[in-house]
């Protein structure tokens, strides 16, 4: 299921290699017995490190190495973890991105396919509190194409800090929340993982103003326009209820960081409302995508969103 372009500006790891103002290191390119690149500069957890140029053939299979082991959980999938990076290709010593210099760390759910292959494979089991370098062959980076400054085929390495990890429920959980209003669209109350159905009234008008109701109503924390919140969600339009958007059926979860998310009733909709609840939201064209048709769904429509929110980071 293709994830919807203007709902969330999603941080360089994946879209975007860095142009900016990275500075290589000045130190002589080194390896280190194991084969990685050296850490040159700022080896310790939270400093921002310098990497040595690769020397030699790259390898061809993904590489793990703990720098310094934390004493935290040990990240599964489907976990929702907060890192910092930095990333350079493998021949080399000036990063293409880093999150140390931007002060905000990266938020994403592993093994659900939001950054590239190598870092769902090489950062399950490490523990919360490491720092981890990978060394990430071009099958488990960006391929043969890839990626603004990253050359094709080329491979990569990476310092990863692990700041910290949430266990994500299989569903919202909470009080159910009286839907009594005929005009509007009912929810189910499920709590087995699975995709809430969502009946859209077919003889009512669709509400102009954004609509942002409980559907099961929890007493977890109240989320902040500032949080990172990890989601299920399905989406549907109001017109003829066709289904246009399902993390259930992609069968991943997503994180947005609200400061990020440009659908506006989307973000209006879930500030002030608590974590582990299932909301309702429609929302109106003028807080959706206004006159501006996009992918499947045709201007100055009216959206109808499930949310699950599932934790915040």
């Amino acid at each position: 299921m293709r994830r919807l372009a203007g709902l969330l500006v999603v941080p360089l790891l994946l879209l975007t290699a860095a142009c900016g103002d990275e500075k290589g290191s000045d130190s002589v390119s080194a390896t280190s017995k194991d084969g990685f690149p050296a850490i040159t500069a700022g080896a310790k957890f939270g400093e921002k490190p310098t990497l040595a140029k690769g020397t030699g053939n790259p390898p061809k299979e993904l590489k793990t190495r703990v720098v310094s082991q934390g004493d935290g959980a040990a990240l599964k999938n489907g976990d929702a973890i907060q890192v910092n990076y930095l990333g350079q290709s493998w021949d080399s010593d000036k990063p293409f991105d880093n999150s140390f210099d931007r002060k905000q760390p990266f938020d994403l759910t592993l093994g659900a396919g939001m950054v590239i292959q190598g870092w769902d494979k090489g950062l399950v089991g490490q523990k919360v509190g490491s720092r981890v370098q990978l060394v990430i062959p071009p099958d488990l980076g960006y391929g043969d194409q890839g990626q603004g400054d990253i050359k094709p085929k080329a491979t990569l390495v990476f310092v990863v800090d692990v700041l910290k990890a949430t266990q994500i429920p299989a569903s919202a959980k909470g009080t159910e929340v009286a839907q009594d209003n005929i005009d509007l669209p009912k929810v189910g109350t499920n709590t087995d993982g699975k995709a809430p159905k969502v009946t859209i009234p077919t003889k009512s008008a669709p509400p102009t103003k954004l609509v942002s109701n409980y559907v099961l109503e929890s007493k977890g924390e109240v989320v902040k326009d500032t949080d990172s919140v990890v989601v299920n969600y399905v989406g549907l339009l109001w017109k003829d209820g066709k289904e246009f958007d399902s993390t259930y059926k992609a069968g991943k979860t997503q994180t947005f960081p609200l400061a990020q998310v440009t659908l506006k009733g989307l973000k209006n909709g879930l500030v002030g409302k608590k974590i582990g609840s299932r909301v309702l939201l429609v929302i109106p064209p003028d807080q959706g995508f206004g006159d501006k048709a996009q992918q499947t769904i045709p201007a100055k429509s009216t959206l109808v969103f499930a949310v699950d929110l599932l934790a915040k980071m």
